[in-house]
């Protein structure tokens, strides 16, 4: 089962606006994405983690993870304004 760890930084001053967005994001993802065994968004406790939110996301199988990397640009564009440019992205596969 791949699972994707993804790293985002949120503009400064943006963060309530960027969970509001996430909420409607992460319901939508779930409800029309059948391979998406997880789809957890967090924020990340500590000094000079305010802006950053990380994603783990689980797929039952390549091809669900590829369904869904292909419909990404459409499934953030609501949220793009709020982040910084780029962000991590780290494909990984379970050992067990």
């Amino acid at each position: 089962m791949p699972t994707q760890i993804a790293t985002l930084t949120v503009k400064e001053g943006m963060m309530e606006d960027a969970l509001a967005v996430l909420r409607e994001i992460v319901t939508q993802v779930r409800e029309n994405e059948p391979g998406i065994q997880a789809y957890i968004p967090h924020t990340v406790a500590g000094d000079g983690n305010e802006n950053m939110i990380i994603f783990y996301e689980k797929y039952e199988d390549e091809d669900a993870l590829q369904a869904h990397m292909a419909q990404l640009r459409t499934t953030l564009a609501d949220i793009m304004p709020l982040l910084e440019p780029g962000f991590d992205l780290k494909v990984c596969t379970e050992i067990i």
